[in-house]
């Protein structure tokens, strides 16, 4: 008995946008609210100075690079009110003063009137001596904003590496300069070339897309949004169907993941799954996956295997049912037609035996329009297919990089420069909702884009997408909304491995140490 909870409806997700959208609406929405773009400037600036100190209380002395564009006026209102307020700061300018205009260009007369101590110099080595040499309390990073986009020319690549060798913290304002805040991509091989890696970064109005996903991870360190008191606003006039899983929201407003089950409840009513996989030699994703799906709600599991499998799969856990071996067999018995829904995948290999399975599942799901959870070998399977345009509406797919770039037929690099439109474009492509794995893992249904929030790096550990496909099988039986579903189980799998990292740490973290965990999130 499936419940009737929707994405739709709920509480948990917040507009994103690319930079386009921002750069195009803010200064309307300003001026809509009575606000003018210096003001607004000065505001951003304030809430930048106001988390620094909040962050680094006992700081004495600070750093202050600057750009010749707005983000680096807001770097001189933040070094106006560090002088202000009795701090030592130092600027260094990217470019002469004569280069700057408009705001940025007020911001910096005011930041001059208040004798804050600052430098330009054509010799950029001179910039690279005084960051190497400095061993203060903080680095503001107020190079380049949300208008960044392409390549660091090699200068500011040695610019932005020294702040990296640099061991001081780093508060980069509206975004780490150098990362793309739509794609959330950086150009380059050497991650200390590629953009400044922040402690903290303060974005302001609205969240972009790209600080929340992919290679942005390496670079955000923690992020705070300040809204400017523009956020309602600028979210009311800009549409976007892109959005950010905040499920603390939903936990603020004391609303359940799931809705209680009913007293009278029986295994039944929360499903029966069946997961194909485990291939000669391969046994412990298909008992990872499985035994995730019973640990999240599955109320009865068949697990077909290899029989070679058999003993591995099936040794010390006895709530698993032993499903029949081979695709005739599952057929014959119709324990797939009588299942409420199919993962197939972990550890499916792609020889004879998997591709048999893999045609019956297809067909069987295109036919009675089963949800179906399509992962791992199963990828592969459906790449390879000559026609590979699915008719199944309840397929989730949940490639990382490397198997979206085959879905696509592109580059893992390709797939990295915009995640965006690769989880849109398979989600199109294979008529799917596609769960697109990484660092802020994506879930499109080939219109809407949801980031997920949840997860850290101790996750990069053999596994660990078994354990998310045993969860997404298991709440696509308990819920009526697939894609919300998708979404959950991302958010619940992370927030797992976040739980653990608190106690315990990231490192030598493994998928089954989630089982526990799981449970008791879907308790929550």
């Amino acid at each position: 008995m499936k419940l009737p909870i929707s994405l739709s409806h709920s509480d948990c997700l917040t507009s994103v946008f690319t930079a386009k959208q921002v750069l195009e609406n803010e200064a309307n929405v300003a001026q809509n609210q009575g606000v003018e773009m210096f003001s607004l400037m000065c505001k951003a600036g304030e809430a930048a100075f106001q988390q620094l100190v909040s962050s680094w209380p006992a700081a004495k002395n600070l750093l202050v690079v600057c750009g010749k564009g707005n983000n680096g006026g807001d770097g001189f209102v933040v070094a106006t009110l560090a002088q202000k307020s009795g701090l030592d700061v130092k600027v260094l300018m990217l470019c002469d003063e004569h280069e700057l205009a408009g705001d940025a260009l007020k911001a910096f007369k005011q930041m001059k009137h208040a004798a804050v101590s600052y430098s330009y110099k054509n010799d950029h080595q001179h910039l690279i001596d005084s960051i190497q040499a400095y061993q203060g309390d903080v680095i503001v990073d107020a190079i380049f904003g949300i208008g960044f986009r392409g390549a660091l020319s090699n200068t500011l690549k040695a610019i932005v590496s020294t702040i990296n060798n640099n061991t001081t913290p780093v508060l980069s304002i509206d975004v780490p300069s150098g990362l793309c805040v739509t794609s959330g991509s950086v150009s380059g091989s050497e991650l200390a070339e590629q953009a400044v890696i922040a402690s903290q970064c303060v974005t302001f109005i609205v969240y972009k897309q790209g600080l929340l996903t992919g290679q942005a991870a390496n670079f955000i360190g923690k992020l705070l949004l300040a809204d400017l008191s523009l956020g309602d606003a600028f979210k009311a006039k800009v549409t976007s169907q892109h959005y950010y899983q905040t499920m603390a929201l939903q936990q603020r407003l004391n609303k359940p993941f799931l809705p209680p089950r009913h007293n009278a409840s029986h295994k039944g009513n929360s499903g029966h799954l069946l997961t194909i996989g485990g291939n000669v030699g391969m046994p412990g994703a298909i008992r990872l996956a499985s035994e995730a799906a019973l640990r999240a709600g599955a109320g009865l599991l068949s697990v077909c295997c290899h029989r070679e499998n058999t003993v591995l799969v099936f040794s010390g856990r006895a709530e698993l049912m032993i499903a029949e071996n081979t695709a005739e067999q599952l057929f014959q018995t119709q324990r797939l037609a009588l299942a409420n829904a199919c993962v197939i995948g972990p550890g499916l290999g792609q020889d004879k035996w998997a591709k048999s399975l893999f045609k019956l599942v297809l067909d069987e799901c295109s036919q009675s329009n089963k949800p179906v959870v399509i992962d791992a070998d199963a990828i592969h399977l459906l790449a390879n297919l000559t026609e590979n345009k699915l008719n199944i509406g309840n397929a989730i797919l949940t490639p990382h990089p490397k198997e979206a770039s085959i879905l696509l037929g592109c580059s893992v690099e390709e797939i990295e420069q915009d995640r965006f439109n690769a989880v849109k474009n398979i989600a199109e492509k294979y008529n799917c909702i596609c769960l697109l794995k990484g660092a802020g893992t994506l879930i499109s249904d080939g219109k809407k884009v949801v980031i997920n929030s949840t997860g850290n790096s101790g996750m990069a550990s053999g596994g660990m997408g078994d354990v998310l496909s045993g969860i997404i099988g298991a709440l696509l039986m308990q819920i009526d909304d697939k894609f919300y579903a998708t979404c959950l189980a991302c958010y619940l799998h992370g927030r797992a491995a976040d739980n653990i990292a608190k106690k315990i740490g990231q490192r030598g973290m493994i998928a089954s140490d989630l089982f526990v965990e799981i449970q008791q999130l879907v308790n929550e």
